[in-house]
């Protein structure tokens, strides 16, 4: 079937579209061209509020509000979200690190090549640096990298050997009741666990993000307590060294 015919059945498919089409170009200044061949349906977005991914909108705008605390005079961020690294570089300076570096050019923002499970630091000489919705991937190879069941703990002993005394982490995974793997998705983490992985490390506030959106939105210093129940919420943990 020819891609003009899959269109025009598939805008014949959602009546509200060809209603408004033909209302629109009535209407119309003619300021632009308009074919109903060029419509292009959009069917999900008539919604009473806008959506949006609990988990990456709450917790980067958690770890922007600590880094906007403390200020550091450099941020090194492991292959974390995008749009996190993009908007703070705005006001903070920031290296940020993937196994598959990002083509992104921004002022005030360094995109390179790196592994965690060798980062390219000395021991004791970062004095900030994050690692956000990133560890629970580690090992399972969805992204490519070797299969590793304990890839998530040498990242985390990455972590740590790199960040220098009394530097910040800011660690994001997902967190539950219950430790379960998502095989190849990732790994859902049990705030004990998270605990033991940052052993010797002092934790300055956790902060939870709940798949029940009736707890509320970000829950800086909250209690663990508040994991019970959860299957898939967010933890934020912010350690000093």
């Amino acid at each position: 079937m020819k891609p003009t015919i899959k269109k025009l059945i598939r805008i014949a498919l959602t009546p509200f579209i060809v209603r408004d089409y033909f209302r629109f170009k009535k209407a119309s200044r003619n300021r632009f061209s308009i074919s109903i061949l060029d419509a292009h349906p959009q069917i999900k977005d008539r919604t009473v509020t806008t959506g949006f991914d609990r988990h990456y909108v709450y917790h980067t705008a958690w770890a922007a509000r600590v880094l906007a605390e403390l200020k550091p005079k450099k941020h090194i961020d492991i292959s974390s979200s995008l749009y996190f690294a993009g908007i703070v570089s705005a006001f903070v300076p920031i290296e940020f690190y993937d196994y598959r570096p990002a083509n992104l050019h921004l002022s005030n923002l360094q995109s390179k090549k790196g592994d965690l499970m060798s980062l390219p630091f000395e021991d004791n000489s970062v004095h900030s640096i994050s690692c956000m919705h990133t560890i629970e991937h580690v090992g399972l190879g969805r992204y490519g990298d070797p299969i590793d069941p304990d890839g998530d703990i040498k990242a985390v002993n990455e972590l740590k050997r790199v960040t220098a005394k009394n530097g910040s982490i800011l660690f994001v995974v997902p967190i539950g009741e219950k430790a379960v793997i998502e095989f190849n998705a990732h790994r859902i983490y049990t705030y004990d666990q998270v605990m033991g992985l940052f052993a010797g490390c002092t934790l300055k506030e956790f902060a939870l993000i709940s798949e029940d959106d009736a707890k509320g939105g970000l829950i800086r210093n909250t209690s663990p307590s508040l994991t019970e129940g959860e299957h898939y919420g967010c933890g934020c943990f912010w350690f000093i060294k």
